[in-house]
């Protein structure tokens, strides 16, 4: 178990230089005509879509502010005695942003009232925080293959993406989160941190996602590379994400992207006879719903309870011709009589050191059946196909074997989020998330290896407002992350106990095939010899973020407990599962 606790320390800052990690922040100043402060100016902001209302009121130095809003449109009115009433519509916060709107009232009736309607976006001259933020629309809008927001990174400047992802990644993860490379500001790809809601949304091992929401379930999200708050660090690179929340109106989507062969354009070939077209199946669905809660006649959650759910199904089956070469019928009965090279018997062989070795050629390249090894020929018969195409170069087999590679993928996804306006000075959000992934990667036979992912999350978020000049918000968070590459045949059939073998394969996740080294141009078979390896961690995070206005400073205090639960298992067999007086090319020279 790791255990991290991170308390930042206490900056006393311009107003709202400090912001949540995925909520934003409206401040401003309120001043008459001449420039004269304000204080005790009523001031009131409004969200458009859910009519969910705070307020505040300026202090002694004419500055009011609203931390811990959540993305979107907002309304902000102020209504001092003595004063024309401003309404200023159309305020649009982004994820992390603070928003700076500042107010000139005029003498007159509260009666009356100014509207102003904001157009353009509102420039952040609160922090200097260097980062792009990816809105809705272009989430949405934008052609994305396989619907996977992160594509969006690459629109912001310094990004690198889609470049070759780290060995070690794709060998122990695998799918979709390994297959993820981006390097903000020139950093490595596995430098990157990532947030889901204002939780770490980053898997510990190799630096990847952990859950990986539909585009139509996002806000928007921010990319950061550099001069960010103190509450971010760890990496160098900062994705802040944010779900999408209900509305007091009710929207929803129903979509099926379909991929098929049948649709495609046959293939060219400019030198031979045209190929077949490959067989292709990819269907990615799913539906979004939001709205406010309702039960008729007895609860009406408009402007109060409001929900999100979201689902998106991912199934593909692809197809490909793939080659091998394979030992031909005589060859398995010792017969290499058409092989040039002249084949040493081993048990001859008469010294040990070079060049004093010497031994005998087995007569006409003929091995003897008796000498070859039971659990060879058991491995070579059941899991070494016989060729089905009569190909030679050289007199030795070459991609005489073909045979159809199949790759079937499967993912699922869901994510449900609900908000809740209890009062005008406390502000709920619950948000659960769930994936799951499957992949079989083909082999000669059923050698191949299975890659499952199961992910999870859990998010509680509370913002209290304790009065005009202090805020509190507490956030909880939990994530869940299975991951195993395994063999085609784990859990299925023990070919260990088979053979015989002396070792025992006590765990069904780890039966397989014993790794089969061949040269000479063979095709080897076989699974792996470090796999399987899985991945099981478990991640609380509490985060409790309070701000204080000051004057014309904020006075901002975090803190962050992360406690990681971390569980690695992998296993290694491949020559303590060999056995004795098995024939292999490479000691026949």
């Amino acid at each position: 178990m790791i255990h991290k606790l991170l308390v930042a320390a206490l900056f006393c800052l311009p107003t709202g230089m400090l912001i949540a990690q995925t909520s934003g922040e409206i401040t401003g100043e309120v001043k008459d005509q001449s420039g004269a402060a304000i204080p005790g100016a009523p001031v009131t902001v409004t969200n458009s879509a859910t009519n969910v209302a705070r307020s505040t009121s300026t202090n002694t130095v004419d500055i009011y502010s609203f931390p811990n809003l959540l993305p979107g449109t907002y309304q902000i009115k102020v209504a001092a005695a003595g004063f024309e009433a401003v309404v200023k519509t159309n305020v649009e916060l982004q994820v992390q942003q603070t928003a700076r709107v500042d107010f000139n009232l005029n003498v007159g009736q509260a009666t009356q009232t100014i509207d102003v309607s904001a157009s353009g976006q509102l420039l952040t001259t609160e922090n200097a925080t260097v980062g792009t933020v990816i809105e809705e629309k272009r989430i949405v809008e934008l052609p994305l293959n396989g619907r996977n927001f992160f594509s969006l990174v690459a629109l912001s400047p310094g990004v690198t993406f889609g470049f070759t992802p780290a060995t070690q990644a794709a060998n122990r993860q695998g799918g979709t989160r390994a297959a993820l490379t981006m390097s903000l500001a020139g950093s490595r790809a596995t430098w990157n941190n990532y947030t889901l809601d204002g939780v770490v949304n980053t898997d510990i091992n190799f630096n990847l996602y952990v859950v990986l929401p539909s585009v139509d379930a996002l806000q928007e999200f921010k990319v950061q590379s550099g001069i960010y708050p103190a509450e971010f660090g760890r990496e160098a690179g900062q994705v802040n994400v944010s779900t999408k929340p209900g509305s007091n109106s009710y929207h929803g989507t129903v979509f099926d992207f379909l991929r098929n062969n049948s649709l495609d354009a046959k293939p060219y070939d400019f030198l031979g006879t045209r190929p077949a077209k490959s067989p292709f199946r990819q269907n990615q669905y799913g539906y979004t719903l939001g709205g406010p809660i309702q039960i008729p006649k007895v609860f009406n959650g408009k402007n109060r309870l409001f929900f999100m759910t979201n689902y998106e199904g991912f199934k593909s089956r692809t197809t490909r011709v793939a080659s091998a070469t394979t030992l031909t019928a005589a060859m398995r009965n010792g017969d290499f009589v058409g092989v040039p090279t002249s084949l040493q018997d081993p048990l001859t062989r008469v010294g040990t050191t070079a060049p004093n070795i010497t031994s005998a050629p087995f007569p006409n390249n003929q091995i003897p059946p008796s000498r070859a090894d039971k659990n060879s020929l058991y491995l070579m018969n059941k899991y070494y196909p016989l060729p089905n195409i009569t190909q030679t170069a050289g007199g030795l087999p070459n991609n005489n074997y073909e045979y159809s590679a199949k790759t079937p993928i499967d993912k699922d996804q869901f994510t449900a989020r609900i908000d809740f306006n209890e009062s005008p000075k406390s502000q709920w959000f619950g948000r659960y998330s769930w994936t799951d992934e499957s992949t079989v990667t083909p082999g000669l036979t059923v050698d191949g290896s299975v890659l499952y992912t199961r992910a999870s999350q859990w998010v509680l978020s509370n913002t209290r407002i304790l009065s005009p000049t202090k805020v509190n918000e507490a956030r909880f968070g939990y994530n869940s992350l299975f991951n195993v590459i395994g063999q085609q045949l784990a859990g299925v059939e023990d070919v260990n106990a088979a053979l015989g073998l002396q070792l025992k394969i006590t765990g069904p996740n780890s039966w397989g095939i014993p790794n089969i080294g061949l040269t000479n141009n063979l095709t080897s078979f076989g699974n792996a010899t470090s796999s399987p390896f899985s991945i099981n961690n478990k991640t609380f995070q509490f985060v409790d973020n309070f701000s204080w206005i000051i004057g014309k400073h904020s006075l901002r205090m975090a803190s962050t407990a992360i406690t990681n639960f971390l569980r690695l298992a992998m296993s290694f067999h491949g020559d303590s599962s060999s056995s004795t007086g098995v024939i292999r090319p490479t000691q026949i020279l």
